[in-house]
């Protein structure tokens, strides 16, 4: 299996995935890894039922994760692979889901989260768990859809005094 994109983006499928990033890097397979959607039938299969047949689509728990990785996804696939937050997507790449790059589409603005971006949203932890893919090796960008200019996270940060 091979990670094209790694992408956290709290609404996980939705047009500009579909429609910009799958072509983009030519994925045939997407994977979402949300706790709350795989345990959700209705909102699992609204989220199916937008994605174009020619796309294979899994939805699993970060726990069904690791057994998916080495049984299912084995196969050769250009992976495209969705999280809701950046700590799921540490969470994966910890428990063996590796990629070298993690995008950032969208985090919606909570209570207690700063704007940093159009798109971006982040707390205290948000950063950290950021920071931390840095030190791992992960190069960290931000880019709503592939024809915006990419954005770095270290970049990002330093402009914030971070």
């Amino acid at each position: 299996m091979s990670v094209v994109l790694a992408r956290v983006d709290n609404r996980l499928i939705h047009g500009q995935v579909l429609e910009a990033w799958v072509p983009h890097v030519r994925a045939d397979y997407i994977l979402v890894v949300n706790d709350v959607v795989a345990k959700d039938p209705f909102r699992k299969q609204l989220m199916l039922s937008c994605v174009p047949k020619s796309l294979q689509v899994k939805i699993c728990s970060l726990e069904e994760l690791p057994a998916l990785s080495q049984c299912h996804l084995e196969r050769k696939h250009n992976l495209l692979v969705l999280f809701a937050t950046p700590q799921d997507a540490l969470s994966a790449y910890e428990n063996g889901l590796k990629f070298s790059r993690l995008n950032l589409g969208n985090m919606h603005l909570e209570q207690g989260k700063r704007c940093i971006s159009r798109t971006l949203a982040v707390d205290e932890n948000d950063t950290h768990t950021l920071d931390r893919f840095t030190q791992l090796g992960v190069e960290v960008t931000v880019q709503c859809v592939p024809s915006d200019k990419t954005q770095y996270w270290n970049s990002m940060c330093h402009d914030l005094g971070n």
